[in-house]
């Protein structure tokens, strides 16, 4: 399947909001507990079609309107338009939990639980007929861009003798661990976060980043000015939460809401990495 130009991002853009959305397929994949829930959002046509695995944040991946949060639905819509499947499994809800973030002591851990998820999905992935086998990227948000960090590196290669992840984004991860244990990728990475994050701090990326140089493959980070995480969700006006079970002071008070600027660039480098 043929990536959909550059020059028709912007257009998809702008209509990401405006087009009818078609509801996702319900999947089931084997995994190490059992089965894993999963949502399937894929493209028209027999394929074969480059994949993304995406990975929820610690609000879970569904919401009150449907199995799928909006900021999730937007992002499956707009790699869909791209030439995309998207594949998101459900960490929380397959194990009756709800939104996490405000739990400090969490029963599904971002680098153990959730990285066999992720595998779990590329698995599930690579079985099907109508995938691109060496085009399976990851895309994560914020626990699950922890996770995806987690998946990423070296020691976390498959040994089944499939093709690896292609690349990986990964959007406002907590990187203060990873920074600490010498962290590198196997696989083209890309961090995008927000200069005024107060929930995962930019400088502890910037600084895991810089030191996996010379010992890793290309890993980029991009930090957006004026930008509080959830910058890429649509028309969420900046608010604080309180509680939650981490944030860059250790008060529980963090801010979350849209930039627009942010949100479009984001886009087009998301794309633009895939595709690569």
């Amino acid at each position: 399947m043929r990536i959909v130009s550059l020059v028709l991002i912007g257009l998809a853009l702008a209509l990401s909001s405006a087009v009818a959305r078609a509801d996702p397929d319900e999947v089931s994949l084997p995994a190490r507990e059992g089965t894993l829930r999963a949502f399937l959002f894929k493209p028209e046509g027999k394929g074969p079609f480059p994949a993304v695995v995406a990975v929820h944040g610690c609000g879970g991946l569904a919401g009150p309107s449907g199995p799928v949060q909006p900021q999730y639905r937007m992002w499956s819509d707009f790699l869909v338009k791209a030439g995309y499947a998207v594949l998101l499994p459900d960490s929380y809800g397959s194990r009756d939990l709800g939104s996490q973030c405000r739990v400090r002591e969490r029963p599904v851990r971002a680098s153990r639980d959730r990285v066999a998820d992720i595998a779990a999905a590329r698995r599930w992935l690579l079985a099907q007929p109508w995938i691109r086998q060496d085009r399976i990227s990851l895309l994560g948000w914020s626990n699950g861009s922890n996770s995806l960090l987690w998946a990423v590196r070296p020691p976390m290669s498959g040994r089944d003798g499939a093709p690896d992840f292609r690349s990986a984004v990964a959007f406002y991860p907590d990187c203060r661990r990873n920074s600490r244990l010498a962290w590198s990728t196997r696989v083209p990475t890309l961090i995008l976060i927000g200069a005024e994050d107060d929930w995962s701090p930019a400088k502890d990326c910037q600084q895991m980043v810089d030191g996996a140089k010379g010992r890793s493959a290309l890993a980029r980070i991009i930090v957006y000015p004026d930008a509080y995480q959830n910058f890429d969700r649509e028309n969420l006006p900046l608010q604080e939460r309180t509680g939650m079970a981490t944030s860059r002071d250790g008060s529980g008070r963090v801010h979350i809401g849209s930039n627009a600027g942010a949100r479009a660039d984001a886009m087009k480098r998301t794309v633009e990495w895939l595709a690569q």
